[in-house]
């Protein structure tokens, strides 16, 4: 026991997406691509919410949170990947793991959460638009992402509090490319029974409950759509909201392909590499996304081009 208490001092070996020594300059390369891509591609979106008037509105207030969200989400984990890959080491020492457990949690929670509230946004503006400025005042706004921040904060403090109870065996391997949380308590040398049930019970409220109220929003914005009688304006109205229901898409449902891979299939290498789709891929979507499907982030980027020019 003594010996298992002092690996709380000491330092976890991540395995990676593969030990093969010749795919580590592509996967270096590669993944170092996507975290540029994904840093500017979401800045650009924040750049161009904060500087055009014509963006000042609640729904690109949640995208300018999500696409800040998305940054620090995917800089939580691919650094250390770059970094152990460059330096051709495994190490990463308990409390660097439990830092990365903790932030990780914290934005993805986050994303959860601003989808939701994005679902709802989408919600008051197609299905009660006389009524979406009164609803959706910018005040709201602020104290909705804030809410949002509070809860998710000490919700994954709780885990971490949760964690540091837990004993680990000198020389522990995480078969994955970054510190993930249920990963941790299964490799756990006590007994984690608590940890287990906070764990189920925090993603029914955390994850559960934001899913639903992003798929009632969008039940109710249907069921709306289909009693307009016009294709144009029904069209119309769908395109409003056609940015975010493919980002919500691809978000639910790469992390649904994890979780159900992780329960269906036992080999650690796959699963990790399946992370690599909500961890990585989809921040990196987002951008291209609301910029090549909304007709308000096309304008902006036309008015930069021609800024562009005329100085040149």
């Amino acid at each position: 026991m003594e010996a298992e208490n002092q690996t709380k001092f000491s330092e976890f070996f991540l395995l990676g997406l593969s030990e093969d020594s010749e795919l580590q300059p592509l996967f270096f390369g590669l993944f170092l691509s996507m975290y540029l891509v994904t840093v500017l591609g979401n800045l650009f979106i924040i750049l161009a919410v904060s500087s055009d008037p014509h963006l000042h509105t609640p729904m690109y207030f949640f995208l300018s949170n999500l696409s800040f969200v998305d940054i620090c989400f995917i800089t939580t984990t691919v650094p250390k990947m770059l970094v152990n890959i460059q330096t051709q080491s495994k190490v990463i020492s308990y409390i660097g793991c439990l830092t990365q457990v903790y932030f990780f949690m914290i934005f993805a929670g986050l994303d959860n959460f601003i989808l939701s509230l994005m679902a709802y946004d989408r919600f008051v503006a197609i299905c009660h638009p006389l009524h979406y400025t009164v609803i959706m005042k910018p005040w709201l706004c602020v104290l909705l992402v804030l809410m949002s921040w509070v809860i998710i904060f000490w919700a994954s403090l709780l885990h971490i509090l949760l964690i540091t109870r837990l004993n680990f065996c000198i020389g522990t391997e995480i078969p994955h490319f970054f510190c993930e949380l249920a990963q941790i308590i299964k490799l756990a040398c006590s007994d984690t029974l608590i940890n287990n049930i906070c764990l189920c019970v925090l993603t029914v409220l955390l994850v559960v409950f934001p899913l639903s109220g992003t798929l009632f929003s969008y039940s109710q914005i249907v069921s709306n759509l289909m009693r307009i009688s016009s294709v144009g304006a029904r069209y119309k109205a769908f395109s409003t909201c056609g940015s975010h229901l493919s980002v919500v898409s691809l978000f639910y449902g790469t992390g649904l392909g994890v979780f159900l891979s992780s329960t269906v299939i036992h080999a650690s290498q796959r699963i990790s590499i399946a992370s690599v789709m909500y961890t990585v891929v989809t921040p990196m979507l987002n951008p291209f996304i609301y910029s090549l499907r909304n007709k308000d982030m096309k304008g902006f980027l036309r008015r930069l081009l021609c800024r562009a020019t005329s100085c040149a």
